[in-house]
């Protein structure tokens, strides 16, 4: 396995570009996988303003139909949506399976990294905290609002590193 969040990528949502995680060294990074029939997906307010809050600070969400086929539009379909409900800017990857053997690479690492508590998503809104060295650092429940300030705690204290 791999040993920092740096040696993967997602294929953007965009389709033709990819989302390299090592262009993002020396920020803090949210990783979140998304579903846009959620009952949390509300949060992706809350997820944007905290991308907006920090320059030091990215999201990357990745959209996913593991739970609930909550996520069963396509990638051009998933894109508008976050574009015109939420106004979401941070990065957006394409559709990916977070969860089992055939889960994204990233998610296999972080499942090693972490733990089947803190690193396997339960449910949609599953937030993965990467520090600036891009190690991973831990896991919030989708019940953990972004604005939380047990939530905001973390980030703040790992953005201070």
């Amino acid at each position: 396995m791999s040993s920092t969040a740096y040696d993967f990528s997602f294929k953007s949502i965009k389709g033709e570009d990819m989302i390299a995680l090592s262009d993002f060294k020396g920020k803090v990074m949210i990783i979140v996988n998304t579903a846009s029939h959620c009952g949390f997906t509300y949060q992706y307010k809350g997820l944007q303003t905290l991308h907006n809050s920090d320059e030091d600070l990215v999201v990357i969400g990745v959209p996913s139909n593991d739970f609930g086929n909550q996520e069963p539009a396509g990638n051009e379909e998933i894109r508008t949506f976050c574009d015109t409900k939420f106004r979401v800017s941070f990065p957006l990857a394409e559709k990916s399976v977070v969860i089992g053997k055939d889960a994204h690479p990233f998610y296999q690492w972080v499942r090693e990294e972490l733990g089947f508590v803190s690193g396997v998503p339960r449910w949609n809104f599953h937030k993965i905290l990467i520090d600036k060295e891009g190690k991973a650092v831990t896991g919030y429940a989708a019940l953990t609002k972004p604005g939380s300030k047990r939530f905001r705690r973390k980030i703040d204290s790992l953005l201070k590193l």
